[in-house]
C-alpha cells in the first residue's frame, strides 16, 4: 500500500531488489582480490547499505560517516560539515562509499577529498539513486543503482525532515507535504 503523502512510485520494492543484486554482482568482481571498507553516510544509506551488504560475497569491514549540506530543507546549502568520522584510519585502504542518492555531489565531493587526503588508496562511490540534472560539481560515480529525474524522494532510507525512511520502496513525495 502506499502512503497519502507519495504522489507516485518511482522504484518499486521488486526493482529495489534487482539493483541491489546487480550492484553486488559487479562489487564482487571490482573488489574480489582487495580488502576493502564499506563506509555508509548515515542516515541515508542505512537500508539500501544493509541490504547491499547481505548480498557482496566478499569478506570487507564496514564503517559510517555523518556529513551534512541539507538541514532539515529540500535544497543542499553546498557547504558540507562532517559531524562523525570514520572509527577505522582509511590510510593504505580501498575505501567504497555506500550513499542513498547523489544530488549536488556536494558532500561526495567533499568526502572522497577528505578520505584521499588522510590516505586512502582509492575511494569509489556507489549509490543507490543518481540526480544528474542536480550536480553543481564534477563527479564520477563508480556504481550506480538507477538515475532519477529532478524530483523529490523519499522511502527505502531516504527522508523529508527525518520521515519515509521506512517505506519498502522509492516514491515521489507530494509538494504539499515540503512546500
Amino acid at each position: 500500500m502506499t502512503h497519502p503523502n507519495i504522489e507516485k512510485v518511482l522504484v518499486s520494492q521488486e526493482k529495489l531488489e534487482k539493483i541491489v543484486n546487480s550492484l553486488a554482482k559487479q562489487i564482487e568482481i571490482d573488489y574480489n582480490d582487495k580488502e576493502f571498507v564499506m563506509v555508509g553516510l548515515l542516515k541515508g544509506s542505512i537500508v539500501f547499505m544493509a541490504d547491499l551488504m547481505k548480498k557482496v560475497n566478499l569478506d570487507f569491514t564496514i564503517d559510517f560517516m555523518v556529513a551534512s549540506s541539507y538541514g532539515s530543507g529540500t535544497e543542499s546549502s553546498g557547504k558540507v560539515k562532517l559531524l562523525k568520522d570514520l572509527e577505522i584510519s582509511p590510510e593504505n585502504k580501498d575505501i567504497l562509499i555506500v550513499e542513498d542518492i547523489v544530488d549536488s555531489g556536494n558532500t561526495l565531493n567533499f568526502i572522497t577529498n577528505y578520505l584521499m587526503t588522510r590516505g586512502a588508496r582509492s575511494v569509489k562511490i556507489c549509490t543507490l539513486c543518481d540526480k544528474p540534472a542536480r550536480r553543481k560539481v564534477p563527479l564520477t560515480v563508480d556504481y550506480c543503482g538507477t538515475e532519477i529525474p529532478d524530483e523529490f524522494i523519499v522511502g527505502y532510507g531516504l527522508d523529508y525532515d527525518e520521515k519515509y525512511r521506512n517505506l519498502p520502496y522509492i516514491g515521489v513525495l507530494k509538494e504539499s507535504v515540503y512546500a
